[in-house]
């Protein structure tokens, strides 16, 4: 029956309506990444709780730990356009093989990293200008939580190897039952038993660790078309050149990226741990706001992936056009309605009853939503260039985006304009606005034509 499934789903991407694969596809991607995104949240509903001191702590390193997260992910993202290459080409071993490598290579990095951050958490928290309550909270909850990185890639690569094969709704599943066991865990370590930010890194951990034992097991199961078969694991020299061709791009774009957070995160602490919170919450409710068009992008990631295997670019370029037109519509919509000041204080409230905190938080998040469209036309196209395997295109853009036009932005607005806290949140929307358009001009030069990946 799961074979069927896949294959049904396969033929559908290949050859079936366009907008219905589009939306089979995106549609449990969304609700997986809200899920996903409930981990955070549900920390940051509860420490909000607790205090401003818990929270800014908290929000201080997560770009630490998203860091690490991304450079991972590189990994997967490669994982999940290779197999999905090799799947639209009809060549079932060779995407079998290809899952059975990048399963190895992520659990060795993810194993290593979580003992490098461990042992150098006392550091970078000092060294992001921590001091008292906010360095003792920061430095324990990063020393827990970047412990579920062997877990966390255990679950990404049941998503790359499932989402490949145009699945997307187990890994969805997946990840309800991890966010289930993160809400029980939460209030019980993070107020019954009075952990703090302790308490929420152990809970994450918790809620990882469960569902990536069941990842595993599902991976190894012989009942899918592409599954993991550890003993007959080989290296082969032209996939794992192929791994690095598409996965290194990503996984420097994402965690160079990643570090440059980190430095915002420092720019915006210079103006008081409130400023901080402030600047967690925004973004933590804008990943909420971000959640279609990330899902666009997957969807088009998989459906260009599969359809360039079996060498349809026309067809390819006509999912990405309709997926762009319609997000970037919706989001349009839906982000005027979410930007008015009412709606965004009270749910800026919902996270924060610091009055200090909530005006800043509000004005943030009305700014962000209001300009929420260009995502949708940055992940769309961003997602068309993952699947062509142009990755280094998507790693090129993105740096730019936060060294160059966000930094340069945030320059200007600090010190010219004198805007005070402010510069952070135009330096955010105004870089995510080049973006696109850069993405844009390049598409336009016809670049993704070119082949990187030899099916």
């Amino acid at each position: 029956m799961k074979q069927k499934i896949s294959e049904k789903t396969t033929k559908e991407i290949l050859n079936g309506n366009l907008l219905t694969a589009i939306l089979s596809l995106s549609i449990p991607v969304m609700l997986n990444s809200f899920i996903q995104t409930m981990y955070n949240l549900t920390d940051t509903y509860w420490l909000g709780k607790l205090g401003t001191d818990e929270l800014a702590a908290i929000n201080l390193v997560t770009p630490v730990q998203n860091i690490v997260i991304n450079f991972g992910s590189g990994l997967t993202v490669a994982g999940s356009v290779l197999i999905a290459r090799y799947i639209g080409a009809q060549k079932k071993e060779e995407a079998k093989s290809m899952a059975n490598q990048i399963f190895v290579c992520t659990m060795i990095f993810s194993t290593t990293c979580a003992l490098t951050v461990f042992l150098l958490s006392g550091f970078i928290v000092r060294w992001l200008g921590a001091e008292d309550a906010v360095f003792n909270g920061a430095k324990t909850y990063l020393q827990l939580v970047i412990l579920d990185m062997p877990f966390l890639y255990t679950i990404n690569m049941f998503q790359s190897v499932y989402q490949a094969q145009g699945d997307t709704v187990k890994p969805m599943l997946l990840n309800l039952l991890g966010i289930g066991i993160n809400m029980i865990m939460d209030p019980l370590l993070m107020v019954v038993f009075s952990f703090g930010a302790a308490g929420a890194a152990l809970a994450t951990v918790f809620a990882k660790m469960i569902p990536a034992v069941v990842a595993f097991i599902a991976l190894n199961k012989h009942t899918s078309n592409v599954y993991l078969d550890l003993k007959k694991l080989r290296f082969e020299k032209e996939k794992l050149k192929d791994i690095v061709t598409v996965g290194f791009p990503s996984a420097i774009g994402g965690s160079v990226t990643q570090f440059a957070f980190l430095l915002m995160s420092k720019s915006v602490l210079v103006y008081g741990k409130e400023a901080m919170a402030a600047y967690g919450v925004g973004n933590k409710i804008n990943g909420l706001i971000s959640l279609p068009s990330n899902g666009i992008g997957s969807a088009v990631s998989i459906i260009v992936s599969q359809n360039m295997g079996a060498k349809q670019p026309k067809r390819a370029q006509k999912a990405y056009y309709l997926s762009m037109i319609g997000i970037t519509a919706f989001l349009f919509v839906g982000g005027f309605i979410l930007s008015r000041d009412a709606v965004s204080t009270s749910i800026v409230k919902i996270f924060s009853d610091d009055a200090s905190v909530i005006p800043m938080a509000a004005g943030y998040l009305s700014i962000l939503a209001f300009w929420c469209f260009a995502n949708g036309v940055y992940n769309s196209t961003s997602g068309f260039f993952r699947g062509c395997g142009h990755t280094e295109v998507t790693m090129v853009v993105d740096i730019a985006r936060l060294w160059i036009f966000r930094f340069a932005t945030l320059y200007i607005c600090q010190n010219i304009l004198q805007l005070g806290v402010e510069s952070i949140w135009y330096s955010v929307v105004i870089s995510n606005g080049i973006a696109p358009l850069v993405l844009g001009i390049v598409y336009l030069t016809g670049y993704w034509k070119k082949s990187r990946i030899k099916t």
